[in-house]
């Protein structure tokens, strides 16, 4: 009877030790990969959620409100469309009984970080207001209102001057006419339904005193004015404004002349970066990681023939 000696004992404690800590290290990177893929795919998800052409089919237009009516019925508190021409900010609009409720909802009425734009719970609905407030995430890839940033710039600022407002079965024209910077503690300037031609007059200079550009819009206590607001990234607890005035006259979308499909439906400048934006999703997850877990697997295989 052969007799195992105290060093083949210890080789094979070794072995053991090593087949243990190469497993560890296996669940460990396997695990890292899988976060990896959630947090791809949940980031994924998120700006999915926030990109303005899935909700394309219910945008009011000319011929057609029915499918916007169709929105309103599976949520009724939708009850405005926003587009600002020349960028991606092409969204409804809801208003809660707080401001709360869509900063993490969707218009659906689903959870979502990416939230929905929405009108200041203290505004009249129909944005009869001297001055209403439209809250919206700041978001990558131009998402929601983070396109609101490129209004810093006066080329942009210049370029871009008009939008449109649908609500009550009409199209309003939106004429911005100012954008500045401000703290999230502005209470002047998060104040809505401002009264009283004096107020009104205050109001309406404080925002043109902190303004990085403006043009004359004929801007008076009697105008309807509309504040488009979203968080800073250049700055703790920054703000990034725009302001518009509501008019009835309407404004043309040349942009979207130059920058649609044959839908007619506005091309997200994202989409037109190269193959990597049509690669789908699981593809974007699933190709890497098996890459890294095959290298993993061939790593730890060579290191055991060598000891062995």
């Amino acid at each position: 009877m052969d007799t195992i000696t105290a060093e083949q004992i210890g080789r094979k404690i070794i072995r053991l030790l090593d087949s243990i800590v190469n497993f560890a290290v296996l669940a460990v990177l396997l695990l890292l990969i899988a976060f990896a893929g959630y947090a791809i795919w949940d980031s994924g998800q998120v700006y999915q959620a926030a990109d303005a052409a899935q909700y394309a089919v219910y945008k009011p237009t000319e011929e057609d409100s029915i499918s916007f009516g169709e929105l309103r019925t599976l949520n009724p508190e939708v009850f405005a469309w926003l587009t600002v021409y020349g960028t991606h900010i092409d969204y409804p609009v809801t208003q809660g009984r707080d401001n709360a409720k869509y900063v993490n909802t969707d218009v659906s009425g689903n959870y979502s970080l990416s939230g929905t734009i929405f009108l200041d719970y203290r505004n009249g609905g129909r944005f009869q207001d001297f001055n209403s407030i439209l809250y919206g995430h700041h978001m990558e890839k131009n998402a929601m209102f983070g396109e609101l940033a490129s209004f810093a710039e006066k080329a942009f600022f210049d370029e871009h001057p008009y939008g449109n407002l649908f609500y009550d079965g009409e199209n309003h024209g939106l004429m911005f006419f100012a954008f500045f910077k401000t703290d999230a503690y502005d209470a002047a300037t998060f104040t809505p339904h401002v009264e009283g031609e004096e107020a009104q007059r205050e109001y309406l200079q404080s925002l043109l005193d902190k303004a990085i550009h403006t043009r004359d819009a004929g801007v008076t206590e009697d105008s309807r004015i509309l504040l488009l607001t979203t968080c800073a990234t250049d700055a703790t607890n920054g703000r990034d404004i725009l302001v518009a005035k509501i008019t009835d006259e309407r404004y043309s979308d040349t942009f979207s002349l130059n920058d649609t499909n044959d839908t007619g439906i506005q091309v997200s400048a994202d989409r037109q970066e190269g193959i990597w934006q049509i690669i789908p999703l699981w593809a974007k997850i699933t190709v890497p990681a098996l890459v890294l877990f095959l290298l993993l697997v061939m790593v730890l295989y060579h290191i055991r023939r060598k000891e062995e």
